[in-house]
């Protein structure tokens, strides 16, 4: 065993602490890596204030790529010294979904047996079984994806959550393809990842909608052909509009809001395509809709689980592509800040004003 400072969060809505922590030895199949980079994600807040669980006290982080310093019996697919992508979806390998050949469906991914603990031996709960906010680290061996040691960290470690589901959610889940439309509404880190894989993927025509002008701006850097404001103006009419009227082939929520999945609902072309990827919380009802409308309009809604990515599969792939210049996982780094910054990093986050804060350790 042994013992690293982590940024917990020891009750609902409190502000995070950095404590020491107790690391286990890994066990078989687990392994422990040093972290080098970790993104503050929207899904660390809602761990604080409770929308995930009641399983206080939580170690925050999850977006993470760093070096595995040691593995447990049986580990054969890492080695001490490997540069690693953290991922919270180990695929099993034996469930129905693996068997079918459809293993980023994996209905039984896992995380490490052993728990992380505070220093009086209170077990932690790691943030999507990873807990990153901290020096090193205990996970499932199955989390850890190698790919290119020169990679920035502090960029490619985006890779372990927000940017995947967003890439993913356009290219695996939408099927977005060269000459397709798709608007994208919300253009925070996930929506933005959506614009450029949507961009990477070559559709022809990308529309980014958000409520904020300077994150629209950002959009159109990564890709976006046209963008709506939709305190502005009505976001369904002004898509409908930048499509000859049809719709467009793909629409993206990724609010994860009634309201908004109503508007991706409405602002597709007939036989379109609406992903939901935002996530929404336990209260939120879908909204009152005609049946008709989903007979009548035919197509695909389809939610996407973190972008129905395969870490063994996407992060090498898209960190080459990132070393190539062709995906510019560098302009979600909005800035890199210190464990002792996490909170005012939340603070950021709500004001709109940050892709990404990651935290280099």
């Amino acid at each position: 065993m042994q013992q690293v400072k982590g940024v917990v969060t020891r009750a609902k809505g409190e502000p995070v602490t950095i404590e020491t922590i107790n690391i286990p030895d890994p066990g078989p199949g687990e392994a422990v890596v040093d972290i080098q980079a970790c993104g503050v994600c929207h899904t660390d807040l809602h761990y604080r204030q409770g929308g995930i669980s009641d399983d206080f006290p939580f170690l925050l982080g999850h977006e993470a790529a760093g070096v595995v310093e040691s593995v447990g019996e049986g580990v054969t697919s890492v080695a001490p010294g490997d540069f690693v992508i953290l991922n919270w979806r180990a695929v099993c390998g034996e469930c129905r979904a693996c068997e079918r050949g459809e293993p980023w469906y994996c209905f039984n991914t896992h995380n490490a047996q052993q728990k992380m603990t505070l220093e009086d031996g209170t077990e932690l709960e790691a943030a999507l079984g990873i807990g990153a906010f901290a020096d090193k680290t205990l996970v499932a061996a199955g989390q850890c994806t190698k790919v290119d040691p020169s990679a920035r960290p502090a960029a490619v470690g985006l890779l372990g959550c927000g940017i995947t589901a967003g890439l993913g959610a356009a290219i695996n889940t939408g099927n977005v393809g060269r000459g397709k439309s798709v608007a994208v509404i919300g253009v925070g880190g996930v929506g933005m990842a959506a614009v450029a894989g949507s961009a990477l993927a070559g559709a022809s025509r990308i529309i980014a909608v958000d409520i904020d002008d300077e994150k629209l701006g950002w959009a159109k850097n990564l890709g976006a052909t046209h963008t709506v404001n939709s305190k502005k103006e009505d976001a369904v009419e002004a898509i409908q509009a930048l499509t000859e009227g049809n719709g467009a082939d793909v629409v993206i929520d990724a609010v994860g809001r009634p309201e908004t999945w109503k508007q991706a609902f409405y602002a597709r072309d007939l036989a379109g395509t609406v992903v939901l990827v935002g996530v929404p919380t336990p209260e939120m009802k879908a909204p009152e809709m005609p049946l008709l409308d989903f007979f009548s309009r035919g197509g695909a809604l389809k939610s996407s689980w973190y972008g129905d990515c395969l870490p063994s599969r996407d992060f090498p792939m898209l960190v080459d592509l990132y070393q190539q210049g062709r995906l510019d996982l560098d302009a979600f780094v909005t800035e890199e800040i210190g464990l002792d910054e996490i909170e005012a990093a939340f603070d950021r986050m709500h004001s709109g004003k940050v892709l990404r804060s990651v935290v280099v350790l």
